[in-house]
């Protein structure tokens, strides 16, 4: 009866992970089919009669895409670094330390999950051009207009104060006793028992950020720095549009963030608190 019932689960979650996966079945699908196959025909066609590379060879001779790629990664790098370090820095003392209000504050930061960025979008940009973030200034200003509006939420330090809140106080006590001050305590101590906590708002804020289309498109002027979802748009045109070459620029533009995820697997499928007590 257990066996049954281990197949029957094993057996729903694998039509689960299936139909998770048709639309990027079907994006690819799409990718690979020449000109000669239509892509709206009904029934749909899921495997290609002829399928081709030609599309994917096509997009990386319409568009820039290794500049757009690189433009992706440079502002996707130093948000997930600043996210881990501030978001890190805000949660230890919410977590581990006792001051007045602190309760009030983790709420208030919570509260703002609640408010969409397209909330707030129109004072960030004004905000940003206030504080000369654009392009058009120099190219460092650009991409510090791309980063630092997203270098630390709400969500981040949720996630690692929840993570600081499951190491046994024992372990920091010890650290105490054997000499370390504060700084040494969270950087030595602390940090590296969260690595599993650390990795999912790593592969979170890399995704977020890599995939950002909207604020990027607003605050960009020069194409030399348009990040890969502002590029692959420009394969659209006013009047037309060939999905064949979407599809195939958008299976290029995540294939990153799966080689990131693989990267960092292990320590997203791991335990906060792994090893953190021995004997």
């Amino acid at each position: 009866m257990k066996h049954i019932k281990g197949f029957f689960i094993h057996l729903g979650l694998i039509v689960l992970c299936i139909f998770c996966m048709l639309p990027f079945l079907w994006l690819t699908s799409t990718a690979m089919k020449g000109a000669s196959e239509n892509i709206f025909q009904y029934p749909p066609v899921l495997i290609p009669k002829y399928p081709t590379f030609a599309n994917f060879l096509r997009v990386l001779e319409l568009v820039p895409i290794i500049k757009y790629a690189i433009n992706s990664f440079i502002v996707a790098f130093f948000t997930v670094i600043l996210n881990l370090v501030f978001s890190a820095l805000a949660a230890y003392p919410l977590a581990r330390m006792e001051f007045r209000g602190k309760n009030f504050i983790f709420f208030m930061v919570l509260l703002t999950l609640t408010v969409p960025f397209q909330a707030i979008m129109l004072p960030v940009y004004i905000i940003v051009l206030k504080m000369n973030l654009v392009d058009s200034v120099s190219d460092t200003m650009g991409y510090l207009g791309m980063i630092l509006p997203f270098c630390v939420n709400a969500f981040g330090i949720f996630l690692l104060r929840q993570a600081f809140l499951t190491i046994p106080k024992e372990i920091e006590e010890s650290a105490i006793i054997d000499g370390c001050n504060s700084f040494e305590l969270f950087y030595k101590i602390l940090l590296p028992l969260i690595k599993p906590s650390l990795s999912v708002l790593a592969i979170f804020t890399f995704v977020g950020s890599w995939g950002e289309f909207l604020w990027p498109s607003i605050i960009l002027t020069k194409q030399e720095l348009f990040t890969l979802p502002v590029g692959i748009n420009e394969l659209q045109g006013a009047f037309s549009a060939d999905y064949r070459l979407i599809a195939a620029g958008s299976i290029i533009s995540i294939i990153p963030i799966i080689v990131f995820f693989l990267l960092l697997q292990k320590h997203f499928i791991k335990g906060t608190n792994e090893g953190a007590v021995k004997g």
